[in-house]
């Protein structure tokens, strides 16, 4: 039993070995080492439910095409690879900014910015195309460079509401957005503008036609949404939208949708409201009342803190994480009201909302709030979660500003590789109490991918450790007796300055590129049957028990 410990947890020093009872209490850093013991229950005779495929996604931040020469950052060769390592997944180009944009075809050229690259034609096949919009070396650097100006420039749009009232792009930006999803397998959802509206206050589809009938002479594959954040429109644009008229104007899209070749049978979602509360309750009833017949998924949105007060005792805060399956249920209830069995999506979704908190939401505690919200919402009935941002504006990205994998993709990577679609229940024994301390111990149980080479009956234990103090897993009978592949993660740094990291390690090795086109092996820890694991302080992990034998995951 004592090896296993020793396995797992041999980046803590002053870790007790079981049995032990002369040990210290406290580490020469003052922090609490007596394991924190929980108890696990789990039921492997069934799956609680299915989520899609597809459920860990990500999003494209409109703001990208604010200026448009800064689409072609997504020639990134860089950029494509980490972006196929988490297929297969959504890819929502959407946010705020996509209430401004307007199709405006050969408006005016790239190659007016010095970016002037052929369009991949439909004749090339898709590795012919995919190179033909890589973009160069020199040229991504600049574009980086002036990425990180651009950014600034946002910011301030963001923090005074002030938005320019038309952002136009052209047939580029969508052939660059196109191209990046075909080569990357992921499925693309372009966020139409719902703000172009009539003076009846209904909306005017001739800007979305044009765009449509572009892309389907292109025969490009796009699943579509209309509008982002309809309750905030009267704080951004002066404009309100009731939830019922919103509903029309989806059918009305779907109308436009259905009568296409191409786009006859495409996924329509929405209405992508915030967290709905108040009045946007309401919208959403509304919404679904007239227009639930012409979506194939509701979609809201959810951060857990105002990025411009959230804390670090915030991030790692059981009851800010509890407070999401609060408005899960709250969301299903309207939803199952009004349009039952109808699918709920998080539409977007990250830490904290007005960007990011700075320091915080693109570092290594970022991924207690991430992991959780990907557990609870899989366990709570959500199909899709799609993750606020891989590359856009704010400070909640996945990759930093010379594109490099920041803790939170590290985390989506492992989840991507690791965890299979099938949710399994699996509990903790703990007594009543909100302050008792095993509640900074939170678990979720899946089905292993089998799609990675993992058996069938193998599952997937998702473990985090709030607390600083080390934590031991107590294992039920069922799950004693298989091997363990335990993928453990910590930051590159000790106790809680650890936590404001932007590097992460993998059972004590750092997480980095080999190269721009090359991600390193990502390989667990082969632990041998036992009753327990072990859970250092401040850790994320995921423990593949590869001879379960689960009969729900058969």
């Amino acid at each position: 039993m004592i090896s296993l410990v020793v396995i797992l947890v041999v980046s803590v020093q002053l870790w007790p070995a079981r049995g032990s009872h002369d040990v210290a209490d406290h580490d020469a850093f003052g922090t609490d080492v007596r394991s924190l013991e929980v108890d696990l229950s789990v039921d492997l005779s069934r799956m609680v439910r299915e989520v899609d495929e597809r459920f860990l996604s990500v999003a494209i931040d409109a703001s990208l095409v604010a200026e448009e020469k800064f689409m072609y950052m997504l020639g990134s060769p860089k950029l494509r690879t980490l972006a196929k390592a988490l297929s297969p997944s959504y890819l929502r180009f959407g946010g705020t900014r996509q209430d401004f944009m307007v199709f405006n075809p050969e408006k005016y050229l790239m190659r007016s910015h010095g970016y002037d690259q052929q369009k991949p034609g439909l004749s090339a096949g898709p590795e012919d195309s995919c190179k033909k919009m890589e973009l160069p070396t020199l040229l991504e650097a600049r574009l980086r460079k002036q990425w990180i100006q651009q950014q600034a420039l946002l910011r301030k749009e963001d923090l005074q509401m002030k938005y320019r009232r038309r952002v136009m792009f052209t047939e580029y930006s969508v052939d660059l957005l196109t191209s990046f999803a075909n080569c990357t397998d992921m499925d693309l959802i372009f966020g139409l503008n719902a703000l172009l509206r009539t003076s009846g206050n209904i909306w005017n589809s001739s800007n979305a036609r044009s765009l449509i009938k572009y892309c389907e002479s292109q025969q490009y594959r796009i699943s579509w949404e209309l509008g982002n954040e309809p309750n905030s429109y009267e704080k951004k644009a002066g404009v309100r939208v009731s939830g019922s008229q919103l509903g029309e104007d989806f059918v009305n899209l779907r109308e436009i949708l259905q009568d296409s070749e191409l786009y006859h049978n495409t996924g329509l979602y929405g209405p992508d409201i915030s967290q709905p509360r108040d009045h946007r309750r309401d919208l959403l009833q509304g919404f679904l009342t007239t227009g639930s017949q012409a979506i194939n998924a509701c979609t809201w949105h959810h951060y857990y803190v105002n990025g411009r007060e959230a804390t670090l005792a915030d991030f790692i805060s059981p009851q800010v994480l509890d407070s999401l399956g609060l408005k899960i249920s709250e969301v299903l209830e309207s939803v199952h009201l009004v349009s039952p069995g109808m699918r709920s999506w998080l539409g977007e979704s990250s830490s904290a909302y007005g960007g990011g908190a700075e320091g915080l939401s693109d570092a290594f505690a970022a991924g207690f709030m991430w992991l959780d919200k990907l557990g609870l919402a899989a366990k709570m009935g959500l199909d899709v979660v799609i993750r606020q941002v891989l590359i856009g504006s704010g400070t909640y990205h996945l990759v930093d500003d010379n594109l490099d994998p920041l803790p939170d993709y590290w985390l989506s990577l492992l989840y991507k590789r690791l965890v299979g679609p099938e949710v399994l229940m699996v509990e903790r024994l703990l007594l009543a109490g909100l302050q008792n301390p095993r509640r900074k111990v939170r678990v979720y149980l899946h089905c292993a991918n089998r799609n990675r080479g993992y058996s069938k009956g193998a599952v997937t234990l998702m473990a985090m450790n709030l607390a600083a103090r080390p934590s031991r897993l107590t294992l039920p009978a069922l799950l004693s007796p298989s091997t363990v592949e335990a993928f453990v993660l910590q930051s590159d740094q000790p106790n809680e300055a650890g936590l404001y990291s932007r590097s992460v390690m993998l059972n004590e090795k750092l997480l980095q590129m080999l190269d721009d086109q090359t991600l390193p092996e990502l390989k667990g820890n082969i632990l041998p049957p036992a009753d327990h694991l072990s859970l250092p302080g401040f850790s994320l992990a995921f423990f593949v028990f590869t001879e379960a034998a689960a009969a729900a995951c058969q």
